[in-house]
């Protein structure tokens, strides 16, 4: 991937930019003058969104293809390379003919590396690599919140979100008793995600097959999906508790939902509300997170006082679009601009939703249930809570609570 390539990117997106901002100007100086605009306006527009958004989807896998590092796998779970080794020949032999001969024959030598109580095998490194790196590409969630791998069914942690108090005294005068910060104990509970991709064993029998390759795209893409959706909207029964299922309010366990002061419509001042609704230490590392339809309408937007675009394209080469000055981010399950929507969140991701991983994923062969097919029924265990209510604000689309 040349830099030249890159650079025509940026340019065409710059490009693409400034043909929009001329055609919307166009449209307002219209309405203002005539009351309404030709329809013919607003179909450029659509076009040129979507050529905005797909220049910048381009530029972005470019970058990811030109900085992703190649990574060599030295150990496994203290295991040597060698074993590794041997152990992806065997879990290859597993994959297409069943054989768990050599595979316990590994475990003999290093223990837990194949073995797991509840059937199947665990993956080798090399495929869980695959899996995880396509699916925190792939994820906004994944790049925005923090995440912690545990070994266990659930994560304990301690949440200090009070502040002590302190008061003004002289030499003699009496002290009372200050208010004592409150710990809340949260416990983030995993979740088992499976996908069951399925292939003909004429198929997994074909050497020139990288098999393992071919489950990490089937599953990557639907573990993506799967858990994305939950990280945003899930309702924490057998899944990730996501951040639209909160009650709204300022109270702890709580999210403060702002109005947008207009029925299904996002307007710049209520953007420029959200944002300084969030306290300074979260705004300082904030992101704003919509799916793509809201994007584009919030692209038309200027600030009201100085009649700029409140929008900025990411030129630079690695720099996200912004709003307000604020990276923004695209989340496909984020609701499409309606009534009462809540279609805009804000927040420091990374101190306010904690996404927990359970170490490995489990792959386990069927060639039983569905003959000629072989089913690989693969789960991994994930949960997923916000754990500051303070660092994350949603925008609501109505005119009052």
């Amino acid at each position: 991937m040349s830099i030249r390539e890159i650079s025509d990117k940026v340019n065409s997106l710059g490009n693409a930019w400034e043909s929009f901002k001329h055609v919307n100007d166009a449209r307002l100086s219209e309405i203002e003058k005539k009351g309404s605009a030709d329809p013919l306006y607003m179909e450029q527009l659509t076009k040129i969104n979507n050529a905005l958004d797909n220049q910048k989807s381009r530029l972005e896998q470019m970058e990811i293809v030109a900085n992703r590092p190649i990574k060599e796998i030295k150990s496994f779970g203290g295991i040597q390379s060698g074993i590794v080794s041997e152990y992806k020949k065997a879990f290859d032999s597993y994959l297409r003919k069943g054989n768990t001969n050599a595979l316990d024959n590994i475990e003999l030598k290093a223990l837990s590396v194949g073995s797991d109580p509840d059937g199947g095998y665990l993956v080798t490194p090399t495929l869980s690599q695959r899996i995880e790196k396509i699916v925190f590409e792939a994820s906004p969630m994944r790049q925005l919140a923090s995440i912690e791998e545990i070994s266990t069914d659930s994560l304990d942690i301690i949440v200090d979100n009070d502040s002590a108090a302190a008061g003004w005294t002289t030499e003699t005068g009496s002290v009372s008793d200050s208010n004592t910060p409150q710990i809340h104990k949260e416990s983030i509970a995993v979740h088992e995600m499976y996908a069951q991709p399925k292939a003909t064993q004429k198929l997994i029998d074909d050497s020139a097959i990288d098999i393992e390759a071919w489950i990490a795209e089937k599953v990557a893409e639907i573990f993506s999906t799967t858990e994305n959706a939950a990280f945003i909207n899930g309702n924490g029964s057998g899944k990730p508790l996501g951040i639209l299922q909160y009650t709204a309010g300022t109270s702890w366990g709580e999210i403060e939902q702002i109005n947008s002061e207009s029925d299904g419509a996002v307007t710049a001042d209520s953007l420029v509300n959200l944002y300084y609704s969030l306290k300074d230490e979260y705004a300082k590392n904030a992101t704003f997170l919509m799916n793509r339809s809201v994007m584009q309408a919030v692209r038309l937007l200027k600030e009201s006082t100085t009649d700029q675009y409140i929008w900025q394209p990411g030129l630079a080469a690695g720099a996200p679009d912004t709003l307000l000055g604020v990276p923004v981010a695209q989340a496909t399950d984020m609701p499409v601009a309606a009534s009462d929507s809540l279609s805009v969140a804000l927040g420091d991701f990374k101190r306010g939703y904690k996404i927990v991983d359970r170490i490995g994923m489990r792959v386990l062969r069927d060639p039983f249930t569905d003959k000629p097919f072989v089913k690989f029924y693969t789960t991994k265990r994930v949960g997923g809570e916000v754990v500051n209510f303070e660092a994350i604000k949603l925008l609501k689309l109505a005119v009052t609570a």
